[in-house]
């Protein structure tokens, strides 16, 4: 038995065996390293999961189980782009009417055929309904011309017969005394 174990523990099978442990230990730290060093690139607390790596094996295992499925830098450049998105969607609308994805200049929903903007008759831009002049060229909106100028026309007579009225109230009432 004692040759056996003289045969096994040669020079050259102790000299192997010295090289596969040193292997295994270069691996184990390398290993420790690789997860501090991805525990930070992934924005998560590596000191942590330095501890948690320093168990042979199963802390390797048990990080690469848990371990956030992006690296920070790549989460933020996807926070940029959502932000990038939603910043472009700013120049769409939605149709009232039916909800359809509308661009800021359509003046009529291409799904249900809604009128979104009514168009300046002077140079043909889109307008906002509520507008009553055109602020691309001054121009009144639509029926606005006429209105104003009945309104005007409305309330010039009515202040004089508001004015008129108050005096002829103040005569009959000096009368009835």
């Amino acid at each position: 038995m004692s040759e056996l174990f003289a045969q096994l523990w040669s020079p050259q099978m102790q000299t192997a065996f010295t090289v596969v442990i040193v292997l295994l230990i270069v691996l184990y730290v390398l290993s420790i390293v690789w997860v501090v060093r991805d525990a930070y690139m992934r924005g998560v607390t590596w000191y942590v999961w330095g501890i948690v790596a320093l168990v042979p094996i199963v802390g390797l295992i048990a990080y690469c189980l848990m371990r956030p499925p992006m690296l920070q830098i790549d989460r933020d450049e996807q926070e940029l782009e959502v932000a990038l998105k939603q910043r472009q969607l700013l120049k769409y609308g939605e149709c009232a009417t039916c909800g359809y994805p509308v661009e800021a200049e359509y003046v009529i929903c291409p799904n249900c055929h809604t009128q979104l903007k009514n168009l300046c008759s002077h140079c043909n831009h889109a307008l906002d309904p509520a507008w009553t002049i055109c602020p691309y060229c001054a121009t009144p909106v639509g029926g606005a011309r006429s209105s104003q100028s009945s309104s005007s026309s409305t309330r010039t007579p009515r202040r004089r017969r508001n004015a008129t009225s108050p005096s002829s109230r103040n005569r009959s009432s000096s009368s009835d005394k």
